[in-house]
Parts: C-alpha cells; structure tokens; sequence
C-alpha cells in the first residue's frame, strides 16, 4: 500500500458514514469528485479534508473534496449481496483446499455438488483454485480427500472486516485518520 501526499488522478473522494467510519473498506468507498461536490452543494455531505487543488467554474471557486462525511447515517446491517466476488472475499482470495492465492485461478465450488443435490448458496459454495476445482469434480470433499471446508452466509461486519485485510494499492495521506488497515496482515 502506498500512502500519497498529492492528489491522486482524478481526486477520488473518501465517503464517511454519520459516524465517520467508512461505508466500505471492500471496494473502499469512494466518489468521484464531481459527485462529492454535488453532494456538497445539496448540503447532505460535510466536507472534512481537502485536496491542495482547486475546483473553478465561473461563479465558484473550491478546494477539491479528499474526505467527506455523509449528514444522515447510513445502517450497516443489511445483508450482504450473494456474489462471486463476495465469497471469494468471505475466503480471503485463497483456495479454501490448499491455500493458494493466485486470484486469477481462482473459482467457485459447490461443496455439494449439484448433480447430489447441493444448492448455490452462501452456505454450500467457496472459493477454490481450479486445479481444486478440477480434482474434486462431482464429489463430496470427503470423496475426494479434501479438507472439509466452512461455507457461510457472513453479515456485512464480517465482510467488512475481511476487506481490511486487503488495503488498496494507495490511498491519500488525508484518508488515514479514517481508515483502519491490518498491518500485519498487508500484502
């Protein structure tokens, strides 16, 4: 991770919840800054930070937005949308049978194969490298000689937490003081 002193291209803008914790670390939540300064202008935003760079049209003159924190709170306890990319974070972007990390190899697999009657679901699919994948085919991992793995329906804090294990490539030295990485964890 790389923490950046001048804007990055485009001035993307962290966006805050009421609390002044991010909506996201998984994708990390930002906006564009055309849509932070909207925000802004319909008052439902309060900028905190800004970039050195100006934001000029004939009427108004502006410091770009860096970090904004929403007015109206956002609740975080909805459930999670059941997505490929999702489980693959539930399962830290690794092969839940042998570890590997290799995100382009990666799949997903029904731990209850299909053709047993296994559904597509949080609680019977993980992520799996092909080879995995390929390996077990149509059987159970008990079948196969694989570990059995733990598929679950995370919540969103859960998820949350996950996504802070996998801090995106750089971030604005003004986001810092809002954001909360594992170090120990970084890649």
């Amino acid at each position: 991770m790389q923490v950046l002193e001048k804007a990055p291209s485009g001035w993307p803008c962290l966006v805050l919840n009421a609390d002044y914790q991010p909506l996201s670390y998984w994708p990390l939540s930002v906006w564009s800054w055309q849509e932070a300064v909207k925000n802004v202008f319909l008052d439902r935003v309060t900028v905190v930070s800004t970039y050195e760079d100006k934001i000029r049209s004939p009427s108004v003159e502006m410091e770009a937005p860096s970090v904004v924190a929403l007015h109206e709170y956002v609740a975080q306890n909805r459930a999670p949308a059941f997505t490929r990319y999702n489980v693959w974070l539930r399962d830290g972007f690794a092969c839940v049978y042998c570890g590997r990390d290799k995100v382009e190899d990666l799949t997903f697999d029904h731990v209850i194969p299909r053709s047993k009657g296994g559904c597509t679901s949080w609680e019977n699919i993980v992520a799996a490298c092909s080879p995995c994948n390929l390996k077990k085919g149509g059987r159970t991992p008990r079948q196969a000689g694989m570990p059995d793995p733990r598929a679950y329906r995370p919540n969103m804090h859960q998820l949350q937490a996950q996504g802070r294990r996998f801090p995106p490539k750089y971030l604005h030295a003004s986001w810092m003081d809002y954001l909360y990485w594992d170090a120990e964890l970084e890649r």
